[in-house]
């Protein structure tokens, strides 16, 4: 239900800003708050125009925000990554912490490069909270590979060493945000039965939302899932479809039209991106006319799609162990490693957050670089 809000978050989540701004320059900045099940709508004073070709440059980010934050560097963890649509800034959605106590802030870093905390108690919001997400005392698990969490463990599978932690499903109810067609979109974990969940928000919040349980066929599992959660997503297809990726990493076509509410609906998966791996982001940009999508992951380099080929791509249905096995659409791996959290900075402009084993740095990427 819809709600006016006063109350600071009490975990982060994925932040997402709506494309457009008010007459005004008022822009709004939605933040999940996953514990609460809840998504918030900050209104933000308006920014100053970015200027032509400016770029968002932040060397040594993990360490400049842990200073900022008055924590360890390692306990200062991205959880979601947005971009101002006026002014480019990137607003970083921040865990203070690891772990289900980890407490929310969010950061914003400007295209001068400077950081600051955004105080979001001062803002005008609106809430709108989930009445789909699993119970506190839901003993189903969601696994996350990412190592950012307190309990990851090691372990090691074909040869391959994986930090690993079991998460209650609860901690998965908002996996990602995406704005689709002048709609809200909201991926994660449900208390249904087939737990995988795409939610449809109507904003300004007014109380009306559509849940769609949904199901993939998983190559490299080899079966079909209804329980595994979305953990990225973007409009695709002038904004008549979604494409959505996975842990061990198939990406999935999902058509708004058969996204009604209406019982369990299949999406066609169009290719698979390798086992024992977890995405990040998906995002798409244009080069020289052409449309591409870019996937983030915890094992590979960045990986390139042309979108082109999603739609001659027929569903994949056969498992990886099958000698008949196709892993879909064409991809190439780029020379850009350690990259996790993306969003655009305009069509032709990707901003980055990159690992190069010594810190984390904030990154503009350009088309010709891609």
């Amino acid at each position: 239900m819809p709600s006016t809000a006063t109350s600071t978050l009490l975990s982060a989540g994925p932040v997402l800003f709506a494309p457009d701004v008010s007459a005004d320059g008022v822009a709004v900045l939605f933040a999940a708050d996953v514990a609460r099940a809840t998504i918030f709508a900050f209104e933000l004073p308006a920014e100053a125009p970015a200027a032509e070709a400016a770029e968002v440059r932040v060397d040594r980010l993990g360490a400049k925000v842990a200073s900022l934050l008055g924590v360890e560097r390692e306990d200062a963890v991205i959880r979601g990554m947005a971009v101002h649509p006026v002014s480019h800034a990137v607003y970083l959605s921040i865990a203070r912490g690891r772990g289900p106590e980890a407490g929310p802030v969010v950061v914003r870093a400007g295209t001068d490069g400077q950081l600051s905390i955004v105080e979001l108690d001062d803002l005008p919001v609106t809430s709108f909270e989930l009445d789909d997400a699993p119970a506190a005392d839901d003993d189903r698990l969601d696994y996350w590979l990412d190592g950012n969490e307190s309990t990851s463990q090691p372990r090691e599978i074909h040869g391959v060493t994986l930090n690993i932690a079991m998460v209650p499903v609860q901690r998965s109810t908002i996996t990602d945000l995406a704005w689709v067609d002048g709609t809200l979109f909201v991926a994660g974990l449900s208390n249904e039965e087939f737990s995988s969940r795409l939610r449809q928000v109507a904003y300004p919040f007014d109380g009306s939302a559509t849940g769609t349980s949904v199901e993939i066929f998983h190559v490299d599992h080899g079966k079909y899932e209804t329980q595994s959660p979305i953990r990225a997503l973007t409009s695709f297809a002038g904004g008549s479809s979604i494409l959505a990726t996975y842990t061990c990493t198939p990406v999935v076509q999902f058509s708004l039209g058969e996204l009604r509410g209406e019982g369990l609906v299949r999406g066609r998966t169009v290719a698979e991106l390798g086992p024992m791996n977890q995405p990040f982001s998906l995002v798409s940009y244009d080069r020289d006319g052409e449309e591409f999508l870019l996937v983030s992951n915890t094992r590979h380099p960045l990986l390139k799609i042309p979108a082109a080929s999603v739609a001659g791509q027929d569903s994949l249905a056969v498992p990886a162990s099958d000698p008949d096995a196709s892993h879909g659409v064409p991809r190439e791996s780029l020379e850009h490693t350690g990259v996790t959290w993306m969003a655009n900075l305009d069509r032709e402009s990707v901003v980055v957050v990159q690992h190069d084993g010594d810190d984390t740095h904030l990154r503009t990427l350009r088309s010709a670089e891609l």
